[in-house]
Parts: C-alpha cells; sequence; structure tokens
C-alpha cells in the first residue's frame, strides 16, 4: 500500500491528552496490571482463564512468566461498556458478571477478553506501537490466543491508533514489563466469530446497506456453503493427535507441518451506492434480475448461458459473481506481495517498481490481476499501464490509458461484525468483469508468478511470505497425500518430501525470498492457472543453480492427470549459467551465456542463444538477494530461466504439470522459484522484443 492510502484516514474518534504518562516500574505484565486499579477487572478475569483445556495453568500465571508478550489491557471503563453491549444483544440482564445464566456463557465471553487480547510473539516478538504493520488495516504478524490475527488502524490524528475497532489509550500504551509490553485499551477487542457467509447474509436478513446486493448475488449463485467453511476439523484432529508430525531433511534441518488448515475467502464487492447509481433504484429495491438485465444490456459475459441455472459456472450471474471471489483471505498488505523488488525500501515501505500478482478466481476459473506501483497510489485490479521497461528503464509507470486503468481496491471496512474470520470484503467503485479488455491485456503481457501463489492455503494459513522469524514459521513442511490432502491444487505421491522456506532474512537470490524444495524419490503434480486467451504460450519455470545437490526430474504436461506427456528429455537442475556443477566438479556450461555488456545489440544476441537452447537470463524486477541488493537477478550468474515447453493452450481448458525424479539418490531435490507464461505475442514479437524485466 502507499503511502497516500496512510494519509487518507476516516473513522477515529478520539481526540487524545498526552500530557501526562505512565512512570515505568520494571514489573511482570500480571504485576504491573494488579498494581494499578483501573485493570482490576481485567486482572480478575485472568485468572478463570485457562491457557489451554489441556493445562491447569490460567493466563494470569501466564503473564507472570518468562516470554514475548504483548497484552491489549482492557480497563474497567472499557469492560463495563463491553457488559453493557452483551445487555443490548440480550445476553445478559445486568452488565454484571452474577447475570450471566449459565457457566458454559460465561467462560465463553471471559475468553473473548482475554484471549483477544494477548499476543504470544514466543521467542522473538512483542508489538510495541513503533513495531505494529506499516500498511493501513494490515494485521500483526501473530496471531492472538483466539488465533485471531489484530488489524492495525491509523488515524488522523497521528497519536490515535486502533487495533481492530478499538482505541490505544495514548496515556497508557507501550508499557515496557520484563516479559513484553502493555497497552492500555478503551474499547474490549472483541472480533466477530461469524463467517463471510454469516455477515453476508445479515445484510439480507436486516435489510441493511452497503453489500446488500452483493449479498444477494453470493447466494444466489450458491457460494454461502462455502463461505461458511472455517477450519478443516478432520485435519485439526490429526494434528493434534500427533498424526501429522514435523519432518527432518536429509541434512538435519527440521520442517513443521501447519498448525491449522483454515479456509479464506477475499471478495472484491461492488458498493450498494455503486448499484443504486447504476441502475437507478435504491440499493435495497435491487433484485437479482436487476442486475441480470444491467449484465445483458451492457453485454457483460454475451457468451454465457443466460438462464436461472445460476450455479451453473457458464450461467451469466455465476461468471459474473465468481470473478469477485478468491478462495484465500488476503488482509490489505498481502493484496501485492513487496519484498526484495529492485528499489523497494523495508524501512518506508515505499511501493518501487511496478509489482503484479496474479490469481486464480473461484467457480469458473479465471485470471485476476493484482497491481501496485509507485505511481498508482494503491492497488488495482486488472491494469495494464505504460511501463519504462526497456533495457535501461526504470519499470516505473509512464502512464496509464483510461481503459487500461483498472479498479482502485478500495479500504475494507473491519470494524465490529465486519471483522469476520474466514474473509474480507472490499469495497469497488467500478464493475468488475473479465472483459475482453482484460483478458487481451493479459495476452500481451508476460505473466510472472510466484509458485506458492497457485496455493490458497498457503495464503489463508500464513505460510507464504510469513513474516514469523520462528523456526515453526520458517521451515513448512506439507503432508502427502496419503497423509492427509492439504493442498488441493497438488498431488504429492509417497516418498516425496515437500518442504517450504519463507527465506526471510536468508539474502537468497530468490523472487520475493522464499524457496520451494522438494526431496526424497520425488513425484508431485501441480495445477496450473488459467491462460487469458487461446493461443501458444511458452511455459517457463524460474531456478536458482547455485549448487550440485539439485536433481535431475522429467517434467510432464497435459490437461488429463492419467495421460499427461513426458515434455523432452529430462532436466538437469544442476545445469547453471556458467557451470554444471555436479560433485565431481563444476563442468563449463554450453548454453551460450554471457554477462551483460554495454552492447546492447550484443546482449540481445545472447539472450536469443540462450533461448535456442532453452535457457533465458533471470528478471531485472528482483533483487539477486535480499531487499536492497545491489544487483538484479538478471546479472547474477546462478538464476536462470528454463523454458519447459511451448504450446497451444485454451482457456477453458484445465492444464497440470508433473515433475518427478530421475535419480536415485533422495538427497537430490527439486528447487522452485517462479514460474511464467508468455504467450507468442511477446516472445516472438518482431517489432517489440520481450522485455528484460
Amino acid at each position: 500500500m502507499s503511502v497516500a492510502v496512510l494519509i487518507s484516514i476516516i473513522g477515529c474518534k478520539e481526540e487524545v491528552d498526552t500530557s501526562s504518562r505512565y512512570v515505568f516500574k520494571e514489573e511482570t505484565i500480571s504485576s504491573y496490571l494488579e498494581k494499578h486499579s483501573q485493570y482490576s477487572e481485567y486482572y480478575e478475569l485472568m485468572a478463570h482463564v485457562p491457557v489451554s483445556p489441556m493445562t491447569k495453568t490460567n493466563v494470569r500465571q501466564l503473564m507472570s512468566a518468562r516470554g514475548n508478550y504483548t497484552c491489549f489491557a482492557p480497563t474497567n471503563d472499557a469492560i463495563k461498556a463491553y457488559l453493557d453491549s452483551l445487555v443490548s444483544q440480550g445476553v445478559i440482564t445486568e452488565p454484571t458478571w452474577s447475570s450471566f445464566r449459565d457457566s458454559v456463557t460465561l467462560d465463553s465471553i471471559r475468553k473473548v477478553i482475554v484471549y483477544n487480547s494477548i499476543i504470544d510473539g514466543g521467542d522473538e516478538i512483542y508489538y510495541e506501537t513503533a513495531s505494529f504493520p506499516y500498511t493501513q488495516d494490515a494485521e500483526i504478524p501473530h496471531p492472538n490466543m483466539y488465533d485471531r490475527k489484530l488489524s492495525i488502524h491509523y488515524c488522523a490524528n497521528p497519536d490515535s491508533i486502533l487495533v481492530n475497532d478499538c482505541s490505544i489509550n495514548v496515556r497508557n500504551r507501550d508499557i515496557p514489563a520484563i516479559n513484553g509490553v502493555i497497552h492500555a485499551m478503551d474499547q474490549v477487542i472483541a472480533p466477530s466469530n461469524n463467517t463471510l457467509a454469516y455477515l453476508l447474509q445479515s445484510y439480507i436478513d436486516e435489510n441493511k446497506e452497503g453489500y446488500h446486493v452483493a449479498a444477494l448475488l453470493a447466494r444466489s449463485v450458491g457460494l454461502m456453503d462455502s463461505l461458511d467453511r472455517v477450519r478443516d476439523e478432520a485435519y485439526e484432529t490429526l494434528y493434534q493427535s500427533g498424526a501429522l508430525p514435523e519432518q527432518e531433511s536429509n541434512n538435519g534441518e527440521v520442517f513443521y507441518t501447519p498448525e491449522h488448515r483454515y479456509f479464506g475467502f477475499t471478495y472484491f464487492a461492488e458498493t450498494d451506492e455503486f448499484w443504486a447509481k447504476e441502475i437507478g433504484k435504491p440499493a435495497l429495491e435491487i433484485t437479482v434480475n436487476d442486475v441480470i438485465n444491467y449484465l445483458v444490456e451492457n453485454n457483460i459475459y454475451p457468451d454465457a448461458v443466460n438462464d436461472e441455472n445460476y450455479k451453473n459456472e457458464n450461467n451469466l450471474l455465476n461468471q459474473f459473481v465468481t470473478y469477485h471471489f478468491l478462495p484465500m483471505r488476503l488482509a490489505t498488505d498481502r493484496l501485492v506481495n513487496h519484498y526484495n523488488e529492485k528499489g523497494y525500501n523495508t524501512s518506508n515501505k515505499t511501493p518501487s517498481v511496478a509489482i503484479m500478482e496474479y490469481y486464480t478466481t473461484m467457480g469458473k476459473r479465471r485470471l485476476i490481476k493484482l497491481f501496485e506501483s509507485r505511481e498508482s497510489n494503491g492497488v488495482y485490479i486488472n491494469r495494464f499501464p505504460n511501463l519504462s521497461n526497456g533495457r535501461h528503464g526504470t519499470y516505473h509507470e509512464l502512464s496509464c490509458d483510461p481503459d487500461k486503468e483498472g479498479i482502485l481496491v478500495g479500504a475494507p471496512n473491519l470494524e465490529g461484525e465486519n471483522n469476520v474470520r474466514n474473509g474480507i470484503i472490499y469495497p469497488l467503485d467500478k464493475l468488475l468483469t473479465y472483459s475482453d479488455g482484460s483478458r487481451n491485456s493479459l495476452q500481451r503481457e508476460r505473466i510472472r508468478w510466484n509458485v506458492t501463489a497457485m496455493w490458497p492455503e498457503f495464503m489463508s494459513n500464513d505460510i507464504r511470505l510469513s513474516d514469523i522469524t520462528d523456526a515453526r514459521h520458517k521451515s513448512v513442511y506439507i503432508p502427502t497425500d496419503n497423509q492427509y490432502k492439504y493442498l488441493n491444487d497438488v498431488e504429492i505421491r509417497d516418498e516425496t518430501q515437500f518442504f517450504y522456506w519463507t527465506g526471510r532474512g536468508n539474502g537468497w537470490q530468490n523472487m520475493q525470498g522464499d524457496e520451494m524444495t522438494i526431496r526424497g524419490l520425488f513425484e508431485c503434480t501441480m495445477r496450473l492457472p488459467p491462460v487469458p486467451r487461446r493461443g501458444t504460450y511458452e511455459l517457463r519455470f524460474a531456478i536458482q543453480c547455485g549448487g550440485n545437490m539439485r536433481g535431475m526430474v522429467q517434467f510432464y504436461w497435459g490437461s488429463d492427470t492419467d495421460k499427461l506427456a513426458a515434455m523432452g528429455i529430462p532436466m538437469d537442475l544442476r545445469q547453471g549459467t556458467e557451470y554444471r556443477y555436479t560433485k565431481a566438479g563444476n563442468i563449463p556450461s554450453d548454453i551460450g551465456y554471457a554477462p551483460d555488456s554495454e552492447d546492447d545489440d550484443y546482449n540481445a544476441e545472447v539472450d536469443k542463444r540462450m533461448r535456442n537452447n532453452g535457457f533465458m537470463k533471470g528478471c531485472e524486477q528482483y533483487c539477486a538477494g535480499g531487499p536492497g541488493a545491489s544487483s538484479m537477478m538478471r546479472a547474477s550468474n546462478i538464476c536462470v530461466r528454463r523454458i519447459i515447453i511451448r504450446e497451444t493452450m485454451d482457456p477453458d481448458e484445465t492444464y497440470y504439470i508433473r515433475f518427478k525424479t530421475v535419480m536415485d539418490d533422495p538427497t537430490r531435490y527439486f528447487y522452485m522459484d517462479y514460474m511464467e507464461y508468455c504467450a507468442k505475442e511477446v516472445y516472438d514479437n518482431p517489432s517489440e522484443p520481450e522485455d528484460i524485466w
């Protein structure tokens, strides 16, 4: 997100008085709260809440122990206001603890207050306000004890900060303790435990504005059952029983199985204000048929079937609605992922060169592009600007034609009941469709994606690019299918070790820093994203060829997983630009590589020579190392792209790629960084050659 988003802030009401602040005494969180009467209610509650069902230790005792805890401690007034809200909801008759009708409800409310107020930073961090996420409405990386991530909202007054929709008391925040930090809260943090389906249904049942039309549309095409899913309980049972233990690699490194398998959803939704303006009637009076008529009148999806079978993916309404949904939950700072692109500064987090993410939508599988640059001032859907993409360009926006501007992703409402457990709604003020213009523009550009972007589970479960740097989050093991099918779009056979590193702080020469390695006597099949239009495409595979422990694999490709065809001879992943790295020594390469010179014609000739051998240099978009590295992947002699196939592909077909080791050595491994689709109109364009970025 850009700095402009951070400045353009609404909805904070607090007027703060900074004249009186705390005086620090060295205490644990628990002892500090005990000595300050404004927290007496909260201090008492902590003694009634166990750390987990498996222990008798209570949270008060936990806050006396060593650790790195962030405690958003509600004051007595905050708890009184919360009890008042329970009275208005009919949960209790009076704002007192004695008015609860049963112990189950009482225990539940106690846990809501206490569990949502504490983040356990493990061995690495607690969160002072200075270390909160910088991006507006981004989430603190570590979840709280209720396993919910808390979002941070910055107000016009720089001293006012909201956690979810609750204000931190400015006079009593960043209170240091031996085992963490305390922030006094003027309200109880209590995010809704409801689902996205529940939220959308409430717009219908309560006849309220905001996303009333969007809710009607989602229900009409049969999405509510999907949007009601939160967690895979079968996986939860297996994990808790110890049936999915961590795995040790051949060099002794431990990789950890994900603790949960959550479901998540992102809904890019036109607001009721948009629909009222376009259709010309009050939003609460708009019907599904009104929307269908509007789509027909505007020639939206003319080839789709216009009947009343809205659950059919070939249906007009279904195609329109499902293109608005991603089967993963993307917080504001995860819509477009920034890390080690050229010119990016992790301190001020200001976007630099153009960065794109490509995801596959729900329903009929189609591509959606999320884009951000320094010039865009926010994240856009399907934006196709004119970039400075010459050999000596900057990869910044030069201009953007009005018809290619795309749609700005609005700031989500994360207050109260809108902060649901399994999804986020982003408001749109323009009509989102998979138009011919968008499809044509997608075909005319190289489509590059981090391999983990293909797997929704990686985003919904905070696996991809996690900012948490403990071992459990940095080194992840995905079970084989016989253990449990964790990834819907991947088939992982026995004897396959599917490992992932977030790569944070390692300085690896990888796109966005992370790395996927698959080891053992492996065989793995992945479902690929769809192409935008029928045509001839190259499928490329980017790797870092920096050592002799890489393996050799046979690639297979096709649309029938039972009949995937072998693509050429086995690929030797030890083959780098200058050498083939073997245990016996380095053998000079014969792929035609030479470093870039000052002669652009010569550089173009080297590129052509490498392409003839199925190779390409790395891209100029990302650093050959961590953020701020001085050279780009293109200049690295170990970063290469391999052209796997050139085939005709159709957007209505689903394609798969399989890789299987051809070496009888389980210590060799298969490495993945990013992949690319590149249409013939791009890689074989005589008037405008493909750029180096």
